[in-house]
């Protein structure tokens, strides 16, 4: 290896050198008072930089006519919502292409797990397209296959594979919904998480059953503790990155709920000081968070549920109301834009700005190029699951799609 110094004079002197406010903020050792208070920022997104995209995503789906259907998550930007024939949450999403047979081209304005959601659910005739490859998802990338399986290794070595039933959320990949519908578990969202739980306590007889949740551990725990009225010491953490997951035998015998070590890189920003610091500003505020938070956040909020029942909530609520959300900033953007007409007041639970770093990768230029492309007959950026892992993802879907 090579160093490299630099000679200095001997009567030299270390210089005073005062930090300025900017250096002792980047490294977190001062406090901007004039962060991000409502659902406006600096941080904002910038427009297209080009002017003609509105009217070339325009042309290009009405080239397409009745061939194409796009489908645009909540947390999109406005920009791609505008063209979105649906919008919605990740499953009612890929329902929804489902039921849309006719059309060949399903654009997802989405993420990867998304898109191969939608390819399971949809014809083979039907092609699914993602507008940017590079659209992931943090949370679904926190279980592979292959540490999942060796995950199934360890629950076999403890005797306790027999009696787990793997409950996966959504948020997942192909591979891990295959997994869980080969060994006779169900998916499930955060809108039905309870009944997939009891479903799945059901099937080995009371007292014995076990369940491995994947891969979000802040939806099982917050499903199991708040809504099904477990313990805190019924739940054990999976490190997939220790041996053994970082677990002793007799902890997983114990355990009622195996919980996956993963976790959503937004909804895992918020914390109690963010719902104690909403409270002391804005006096009568109701806080309202998704269940992917973390459990003492839950905890502290008024209201939790998914982003359908967040939008219901708000919806129903009266006029004269006070709402701050702890989910994703863009739909918090849209529902406080949409609410402000009949006076609700809504704002982001956090100071700061929490865009979902890789659902912002399908933008306006990215969906353009896709559109514009299978006008011309190319297919681009197609999503296809192989056969063998579609059958049983399929089959762990179909068990949840069967929930009472």
């Amino acid at each position: 290896m090579r160093v490299v110094t630099t000679a200095q004079p001997m009567d030299t002197q270390p210089l005073d050198v005062q930090p300025t406010p900017l250096a002792l903020l980047l490294l977190g050792r001062e406090a901007d008072p004039k962060s991000e208070r409502g659902v406006e920022c600096p941080g904002d997104l910038p427009s297209p930089s080009d002017p003609d995209l509105v009217a070339r995503a325009r042309a290009a789906k009405e080239k397409l006519g009745d061939k194409v259907f796009i489908l645009g998550h909540h947390y999109q930007r406005d920009e791609v919502i505008e063209f979105a024939d649906v919008t919605g949450d990740s499953f009612k999403l890929a329902r929804d292409a489902a039921a849309k047979p006719e059309a060949e081209y399903i654009v997802f304005c989405g993420v990867h797990f998304m898109a191969e959601s939608a390819d399971i659910l949809t014809t083979d005739d039907q092609k699914v397209v993602l507008p940017d490859l590079a659209a992931g998802c943090s949370m679904a990338d926190m279980a592979t296959a292959e540490q999942v399986a060796e995950c199934w290794d360890v629950l076999t070595e403890a005797g306790i594979a027999g009696n787990t039933v793997p409950v996966s959320y959504m948020n997942s990949s192909a591979d891990i919904k295959a997994f869980t519908g080969k060994h006779g578990g169900t998916i499930c969202t955060s809108s039905n998480a309870k009944k997939a739980l009891e479903w799945a306590f059901e099937q080995g007889g009371p007292g014995e059953t076990k369940v491995l949740f994947l891969p979000d551990q802040h939806l099982g725990r917050n499903t199991a503790v708040r809504d099904m009225g477990m313990s805190l010491d019924d739940c054990v953490l999976y490190n997939p990155h220790k041996p053994n997951g970082g677990l002793t035998v007799e902890q997983l015998r114990n355990a009622k709920m195996i919980l996956w070590r993963g976790h959503c890189s937004v909804h895992g920003r918020f914390s109690v000081d963010s719902v104690n610091d909403v409270r002391a500003r804005i006096p009568g505020v109701n806080v309202l968070v998704h269940p992917e938070c973390k459990h003492e956040v839950v905890a502290a909020a008024d209201y939790v549920g998914s982003t359908e029942y967040i939008i219901k909530t708000l919806e129903a609520a009266p006029a004269g109301s006070k709402w701050a959300i702890g989910t994703e900033l863009n739909l918090v953007q849209r529902l406080a834009n949409r609410f402000a007409a009949e006076d609700k007041e809504v704002v982001f639970l956090d100071k700061t700005v929490c865009f979902c770093s890789t659902m912002n990768r399908i933008d306006l230029p990215h969906l353009v190029w896709a559109l514009e492309s299978l006008a011309e007959g190319n297919l681009v950026n197609r999503i296809q699951v192989d056969k063998e892992t579609e059958s049983f993802a399929k089959l762990a879907l179909e068990r949840m799609l069967a929930l009472p």
